[in-house]
Order: C-alpha cells, then sequence, then structure tokens
C-alpha cells in the first residue's frame, strides 16, 4: 500500500480493513477492472480509494501539479458524490491531491473555474458531469481510471443513457472499477460493454445480510404505528437515529409529530432545496439534530456518524429497500438496531420482505410507555457521571446545595429535571398480532343420524340446524358436524344426546317438511371425507321436498311471442317500416310541353339536327366560342342559332 495513503488510515483510527478493502487492494489483481458486489455500508468508499492509489499515483509518493483530471468518481445522488468527496479528501489528504465536486444544484460557473484551474479527482452526478462534457468545461485525455459507485441505483434512477455517454467518452486505456450492492442482469451487460476481462469480486454471502444490523419487528396496533415510532427512539436514546417513510406527506407528519413532541428533528424529502438538505444533514452531523425523517430517495447514499437506530415507519416495497435503509447504520464495525413499526395489516408484508431478504428479525411488542421509564432509570443510575470527581468549579455549589437539601431532596429534584429533558413516553394499547384461532372442546362419543333430502332438494346448514333443534329438543352444542350430500345429510349427535333426540321425534322419525331421520351404526362415508370449502347453491326446479311451507319462487312468465309484422310478408327489397297514419304520396304531375316542342309536334316548325361535334373535342356546338365563358350572353346567342341553324353574330370590328 502506498505510504500516504497508509498514514492516512493509521492517523483516522483504522486497524483493520473491511473485507471489501482487503479484496479491491489485492496486489494480485494489478490493474485489471473491477467489477464489486459488496452490502450497504461495507467500507467501499475507502475501498475503490485505495484501488485508485495505484493507478493514480504509480510508485510515486505524491502527485505532480495539477491539470486534467486523472480519475472520475460518478455517483447518484448529490448527497453522496459530496460524502465521497469528503471521504477521498482525508485519505489522500498526505498526496496533495486536488478533488472537485459536479453535481446538480450547484452554481455550474463555480465549478467550471475549479476545473479549468486543475484537479486530479472529480466526484460527479452523471446529468451534471455529462453537462460539462457537453460544454467542454472537463478534459478527459487524461483519465487513467474511472468509478461507478451505486452502479445499480444509478440505473434504477434511470442514468443509464448519460453513464454510457460518459463511459464513450473517456480513453480506452482507462481502468473502470464498477460497484454495485447487487449485480443484476442490466449491471453485467454494462460491465460487459464498457469492462476488459473484469474481474468479479463478491465480498457478500447469501447466508446473512448485515451481520452488524439486529432487526426487530415490533407489533402495534393500527392507530399506535406514530406512538411507536416515539417510543421506539425514547428507549433507544440513539445518538442520531434515522426514521423512513414512503411518501412526502407522511415525511411532514412524522416530522411535525416528533417535533412537538421535543425531538431535534430534520426532514429529507424531494420537496426541499439543496441548500435546505446541506442544512439538515449538517445539523445531523454536528449534533443540532438527533433524529432525520426521510424517504427512500432523499436518504440515498447518505452517511450519518454514530446512526445506530433505524425505524421503519412504513415498510418498504421490497426486500432491497430494507436492505438499502438498513444499511445506513451498522457501518464499520459499529452495531445497529433496524427496527420495523408492524401493524396487523402489514404483518404479512413484513414477513415476506425479511423472507426475501434473508433476514431473521426478533418479532416483539413496540415498547411500552413503562419499558422506557425503565430503561431511562437504568441509563440514569449507570451514567459515568456519578463517579467523577467534584471540579474546583463545581465544589463552592455542591457544598451550598449539601448543605441546604437533604439527599432526598436532590434526588427528586434530580429526577424532575432529567425527566424534563425528556419527552414523555407514549400508552400503546395491547395487540396480540394474529388472533388466535378459536378452539372448541372435544366432541366426544358421537352417533350419526341420516336426512332425507341433500343438496338437490336444496338443503343447507343453517336451515337445517334449527329445524333439528326444534324438533330434537337439543341444542347446537349437542350437534357436531354436518355433511350434505347431493341427495342424502348427515348429521352427529353426542350420544348422550341421541336417545333423547330420537325420543323427541316419534316412532315415525320425521321432521318439518315430511324429511325421514335414520339412525346408523357406522359413521357415514361422506362424514371421512374433507368438507368442502365452498358448495354450490342448488337452482330450484320446484318445491323442496323437505318443506311443504315453503313455496318455490315465482318463475318469471315469458314474454309472449310478437304478431308477425305486416310489412314484413312482402319479400321486396328494401322494405321500409310503415309509418303510423301515412299519407300517401302525391302523383307527380306531367312537365308542360315549351312553345318550341308545341311548333315541332304540329308540324309548324322543322326539328333541329343534332349540332355537329369536332373529331376529339369536348362534345360543344361547332358555333361555340372557343375561348371566353362558356355561359355569356354571347355564347348563348351563338349555341342558339347554331341550333336554329342561323349565323351566329359577329362580332364587331
Amino acid at each position: 500500500m502506498i505510504a500516504p495513503l497508509q498514514a492516512a488510515l493509521t492517523a483516522r483510527g483504522y486497524t483493520d480493513l473491511t473485507p471489501v478493502q482487503t479484496a479491491v487492494t489485492d496486489p494480485a489483481l494489478g490493474h485489471a477492472d473491477l467489477l464489486v458486489s459488496a452490502q450497504t455500508g461495507s467500507g467501499k468508499t475507502v475501498g475503490f480509494g485505495l484501488a485508485l492509489g495505484p493507478t493514480l499515483l504509480g510508485d510515486e509518493p505524491l502527485f505532480e501539479m495539477a491539470a486534467a483530471p486523472l480519475a472520475l468518481v460518478i455517483a447518484p445522488t448529490r448527497e453522496l458524490a459530496l460524502q465521497v468527496k469528503r471521504e477521498l479528501g482525508w485519505l489522500y489528504a498526505e498526496t496533495g491531491a486536488v478533488t472537485a465536486s459536479c453535481v446538480g444544484g450547484m452554481d455550474m460557473r463555480d465549478e467550471r473555474r475549479a476545473l479549468a484551474r486543475g484537479v486530479h479527482i472529480v466526484v460527479a452526478t452523471p446529468g451534471r458531469l455529462r453537462d460539462h462534457i457537453m460544454r467542454g468545461s472537463i478534459d478527459l485525455t487524461a483519465i487513467r481510471g474511472v468509478v461507478l459507485d451505486e452502479a445499480d441505483e444509478m440505473l434504477d434512477l434511470g442514468f443509464r443513457e448519460d453513464l454510457e455517454f460518459i463511459l464513450g467518452e473517456c480513453p480506452d486505456t482507462r481502468r473502470t472499477l464498477l460497484f454495485s450492492a447487487t449485480v443484476p442482469a442490466q449491471i453485467a451487460r454494462l460491465a460487459q460493454t464498457y469492462q476488459k476481462d473484469a474481474v468479479r469480486v463478491a465480498t457478500t454471502t447469501g447466508e446473512r445480510q448485515h451481520a452488524d444490523i439486529t432487526y426487530q419487528a415490533m407489533m402495534v396496533a393500527n392507530h399506535d404505528a406514530e406512538n411507536a415510532i416515539i417510543n421506539t427512539l425514547r428507549y433507544h436514546e440513539a445518538p442520531n437515529a434515522i426514521v423512513f417513510c414512503n411518501t412526502r406527506a407522511m415525511v411532514n407528519r412524522v416530522t411535525t409529530r416528533l417535533s412537538n413532541r421535543g425531538f431535534p428533528v430534520v426532514a429529507l424529502s424531494g420537496e426541499l432545496t439543496q441548500s435546505e438538505r446541506t442544512n439538515a444533514l449538517q445539523a445531523m452531523r454536528d449534533g443540532r439534530a438527533r433524529v432525520c425523517v426521510a424517504t427512500d430517495v432523499a436518504a440515498r447514499g447518505i452517511d450519518l456518524p454514530n446512526l445506530d437506530l433505524v425505524v421503519h415507519a412504513e415498510l418498504p416495497s421490497n426486500f432491497e429497500t430494507l436492505l438499502h435503509r438498513s444499511g445506513r447504520t451498522g457501518r464499520a464495525g459499529r452495531k445497529g438496531t433496524s427496527a420495523l413499526i408492524v401493524t396487523p395489516k402489514v404483518r404479512s408484508k413484513a414477513m415476506r420482505v425479511l423472507k426475501g431478504a434473508k433476514l431473521e428479525a426478533d418479532w416483539i411488542d413496540a415498547p411500552s410507555a413503562d419499558a422506557v421509564r425503565a430503561q431511562d432509570e437504568a441509563r440514569l443510575l449507570s451514567d459515568p457521571m456519578w463517579t467523577d470527581p467534584v471540579t474546583e468549579a463545581e465544589a463552592d455549589m455542591v457544598a451550598k446545595l449539601a448543605s441546604n437539601f437533604s439527599a432526598e431532596q436532590l434526588a427528586a429534584a434530580l429526577l424532575r429535571i432529567h425527566g424534563q429533558r425528556h419527552s414523555a413516553p407514549e400508552h400503546l394499547s395491547d395487540v396480540t398480532g394474529e388472533k388466535a384461532p378459536k378452539t372448541r372442546a372435544p366432541f366426544g362419543p358421537s352417533v350419526w343420524f341420516s336426512v332425507t333430502g341433500g343438496r338437490d332438494d336444496g338443503i343447507e346448514v343453517r336451515r337445517l340446524l334449527p329445524i333439528l333443534c326444534n324438533a330434537g329438543d337439543i341444542t347446537k352444542d349437542d350437534i357436531g358436524a354436518i355433511r350434505i350430500t347431493d341427495d342424502t345429510s348427515y348429521v352427529e349427535l353426542k350420544a348422550d344426546s341421541a336417545d333423547g333426540f330420537a325420543q323427541a321425534l316419534g316412532p315415525a322419525m320425521q321432521i318439518e317438511g315430511g324429511a325421514t331421520v335414520t339412525r346408523l351404526k357406522d359413521v357415514p362415508d361422506a362424514a371421512r371425507q374433507p368438507k368442502p370449502r365452498f358448495t354450490p347453491k342448488p337452482k330450484q326446479q320446484g318445491k323442496r321436498v323437505w318443506d311443504e311451507n315453503r313455496s318455490a319462487a315465482p318463475r318469471r312468465k315469458p314474454k309472449p311471442d310478437a304478431a308477425p309484422v305486416e310489412w314484413n310478408d312482402d319479400p321486396t327489397p328494401r322494405q321500409r317500416k310503415p309509418k303510423p297514419n301515412a299519407k300517401p304520396a302525391a302523383p307527380r304531375k306531367p312537365k308542360a310541353e315549351t312553345q318550341l316542342e308545341k311548333a315541332i309536334k304540329d308540324g309548324s316548325v322543322k326539328a333541329p339536327k343534332k349540332p355537329r361535334h369536332k373529331a376529339g373535342g369536348k362534345g360543344k356546338p361547332t358555333g361555340a366560342p372557343k375561348v371566353g365563358k362558356y355561359n355569356s350572353k354571347k355564347n348563348k346567342a351563338r349555341r342558339a342559332a347554331a341550333q336554329g341553324g342561323t349565323q351566329p353574330p359577329r362580332r364587331k370590328s
């Protein structure tokens, strides 16, 4: 390992490397491209920072003067990109590396000036980096290494085209490191296209996910979900905690509720501006806030210090989201707790998500008010301040308190002051999770009876049961199983009630409707078969034989056949339905003859000859003009003269 990087790790308190850091820094890998799959929070940022060292520095301990960038680190979100920049900043501090960030929401002019001054490592989001490339603000000719951090999330967010464009602009001699929590088919295709003989490094195991995280599924009543969040935060009193919600509206609701109860809380959602998001995260880092309420997208990739508790106010939609949420805690060897708030409505979904993630959770009740108070007392008694020596600045006040008040008064005042600093816990309703199945005492010895009539006769359990109770002077507790076949029904009675039942029916052994009841010696075959889950109701063909007092429902009388339509008897084509009271059509009047037609008919005038047409003409008379309007007065006169055999008028010269 390069000496400045080793010194930075030692100064940071690193004694051992995580599995992913050890795997990617293996000298046997050389400068090969890597496809790394590792869990969230496994130290991937420091891992690819160490892996890039030999590629960027070679054998030199320090960088040369900054010019064109040597490495690109691409992250899906602004927060993750800025976080990666901070991590690489302290890791490469002793090498003289100059790092710059290019992320959305920041001033592009400042980024352009930083690139113009010269940088060694650029950390960027895909969209903003593509903008700089297209504007010519960044020179990629000297790129030696490219890192795609959280590649699966970038593809999920729709950055595939941007990534392909960026990788296509980089030199072919680059080294490409692709880090992803999972390696689906689209990640494999991306690696096959833009990596050369990539070495697959897998540090995840399918047996146990997030071994440093304790998963708890807390059962609460439907109306106590928000109260359970308050009690969970109070019970653990983690230095930093994050509460995940599925929607912005739920984030605002939970944030308001926690703020009203006195929790130092901030919110992260898509509706916040970049400055508001930055201020919220900074408040969590410097201790001004202790609880962060966020959506999945807004909290993607963020790393908060001392984050020991993750609360799922609403269950994630899939197990991948559960792993990404829970991966915010239990990082760098620290222990963490992931608590799922589970109501009876979503219990099955919680079990399905945990099973998909191959996780085993402790199913417990949410912390009650008494449990929170007991935990407060335990923390107070175990506080190391009880054994701290009294300082000189405190000595005078301690003496005054001891002389003016008794030990009991001091202890009571301490408890009151301690209680005022914390929000009071909420009282939760008792919840049992799943409803316990109803248990029935063993039925004991029994006797079976058969009843004439079955499913085809319309017999149903809901009507047969009261008839048997009334006729046999028994209760429903004396009746066991009832099985109804197509033609016969079978009833199970307690052995000590069978004789009284038969005596109440009388010698005829009949019940209402005339159905006959017969005592059986053995259990019928129908009783040995399982009860059908669904029995369709039969279609009533008439009166039920076992109930003479019940008449069959009257059927709808069919409509009488319509009388034939007279207008449809004549098979003439295109018939039309006659209108009522239609008047007969008036006969057409003959066309009146013109004076010319009358003269020709009388013989006083000879009929004009048919006009001659020009060969190939359009059928116009010979005397018709070749030019001008066809229906002008002169043309009409010429056509009339041509038809009458006279000479058409000449145009005056």
